[in-house]
């Protein structure tokens, strides 16, 4: 993974000349990361990402090369774009902004605060793309890895994607994110080096094709690793696939060795597999698994579980590192607050004409409500007025929907400490702990939130005081 902070759009550093050519580049500002819809129409979202943004931020600093690089971009005039003292205050820039998450691997709704950075006005607004990049993607697919385990219903699920995925490094971030949604191992070798994710993987069709009969194939590789046997069976036919399998397995046996299972990666794999299983059971295998592939997402899983399907390990590619039918979360990055020359806070909105695209000013965190062990609603509230006892949430976009926590309901605040003046003050957890953090989390939200089609509304939505005030900046900005 890049650490340059070139890892950015032009306009944030034309912004930053802006900044420090009229004094405002130390002025002190609140900016939040959040998304406005859940993918994939869904009821939840997975925030992932954090882990690659520290990294990112701890090793914010433009080198030598950078800067020479920015010096030779030109203007529309032909002059050079950036005036030296700029580029020379640039060089010398340290990381000192304060940063709150919510932790990897917790349930997110829209809205909601990702991230809130706080801190000198230029060094926010530099870091917004990579952030943005960084959280948007693994967000994306680890909501995507979340429900294609859910549908698997606690079947293993593999991530194979390294080939359809994004470029090298949206490649290692998707497995990343795929095993924090759930996902048991990825076949992508350097990401089980760099994340310590376990890795599986048997033989391709052009293995078995190599070879004269598939028999042979079977038998060589099972020669050759006695101790990884699952054996690819449609390359030809795939229930005398199957029956292959089994005849090798037997000689596995007198061996010392058992074959571990079969894939199916074409046809009509709900019969296939029961006709496979059959075929497995009467040959004395009825411990090896099958495993399916060829194009699988969460629906489709979900329907072969449906038909009786008898796979009980899920391999998943394409749909699940790129997204499938939706490529982007469509996460932004606003001002919510700045620090005027009193040294007050003022809460910023930005407006649309879209009731979805205004903004939520001030300080933001985030308050979940809990009772008997269920989530039971979000309220988005301003810091510096803080969470009234009772608490009224408005919905984001239709004002008309209001709702009030269960009475008795103990809360917790999600946005947690990362940085603090630009050091780095979290433990962050390994990716083990952030997997177990999210089924932990899944499993306290409501089995209606959590269906593929058709989802129920998880209440989520700003705090009534912070609301009020949203309406009066509205009013303000418009009269």
């Amino acid at each position: 993974m890049t650490t340059s902070p070139l890892l950015t759009d032009l306009y944030q550093l034309t912004m930053a000349a802006g900044y420090w050519k009229c004094g405002k580049a130390e002025q002190q500002a609140v900016f939040h990361l959040f998304f406005r819809k859940l993918p994939f129409s869904g009821g939840y979202a997975i925030a992932a990402g954090l882990g690659d943004v520290v990294t990112w931020l701890k090793n914010f600093r433009f080198s030598t090369a950078e800067i020479e690089y920015l010096a030779t971009l030109p203007g529309r005039d032909g002059k050079p774009l950036f005036e030296r003292g700029f580029l020379d205050y640039l060089a010398a820039l340290e990381w000192t902004c304060d940063v709150d998450a919510i932790p990897e691997g917790t349930v997110v709704f829209p809205h909601e605060p990702l991230l809130r950075i706080k801190g000198p006005l230029i060094q926010a607004q530099l870091v917004e793309t990579a952030l943005l990049n960084m959280i948007n993607f693994q967000t994306l697919i680890a909501t995507k890895s979340a429900r294609v385990c859910l549908a698997a219903q606690g079947e293993a699920v593999l991530e194979f994607g390294l080939r359809r995925a994004q470029g090298p490094d949206g490649a290692i971030m998707a497995s990343r994110a795929a095993f924090i949604g759930g996902c048991s191992s990825t076949s992508n070798v350097l990401a089980g080096m760099t994340h310590g994710i376990p890795v599986r993987g048997t033989h391709a069709h052009s293995w078995v094709m190599s070879f004269d009969t598939e028999l042979e194939a079977f038998e060589c590789y099972a020669n050759a690793l006695p101790n990884n046997c699952v054996f690819l069976v449609d390359t030809y036919d795939t229930l005398e696939g199957v029956r292959h399998a089994v005849e090798v397995g037997r000689r596995l046996r007198e061996r010392g060795h058992d074959l571990a299972g079969i894939r199916l990666d074409s046809g009509d794999l709900a019969w296939l597999s029961i006709e496979a299983r059959r075929i497995l059971d009467e040959g004395g295998f009825t411990n090896a698994f099958i495993v399916a592939s060829n194009d699988l997402d969460e629906n489709l899983i979900e329907s072969l579980k449906h038909q009786g399907a008898k796979i009980s390990v899920w391999g998943v590619g394409t749909q699940m590192v790129t997204g499938g039918s939706q490529p982007a979360l469509g996460g932004v990055y606003k001002l919510g607050a700045i620090r005027n020359e009193h040294g007050a806070w003022e809460p910023k909105i930005k407006l649309s004409e879209q009731a979805v695209k205004v903004s939520n000013p001030g300080i933001q965190q985030v308050r979940r409500f809990i009772l008997d062990g269920e989530f039971r609603g979000d309220a988005i509230y301003d810091e510096e007025h803080g969470c009234p006892e009772q608490v009224e949430i408005v919905h984001p976009t239709d004002v008309s929907r209001h709702m009030h926590p269960p009475e008795g309901s103990s809360h917790e605040d999600l946005l947690q400490p990362v940085f603090r003046a630009g050091t780095l003050v979290a433990a962050l957890p390994g990716l083990p702990e952030i997997q177990s953090r999210c089924r932990e989390q899944l499993a306290h939200l409501n089995a209606t939130v959590k269906r593929l089609q058709h989802p129920h509304a998880y209440p989520a939505g700003v705090e009534k005081t912070l609301h009020e005030q949203k309406l009066q900046l509205i009013q303000k900005a418009r009269s």
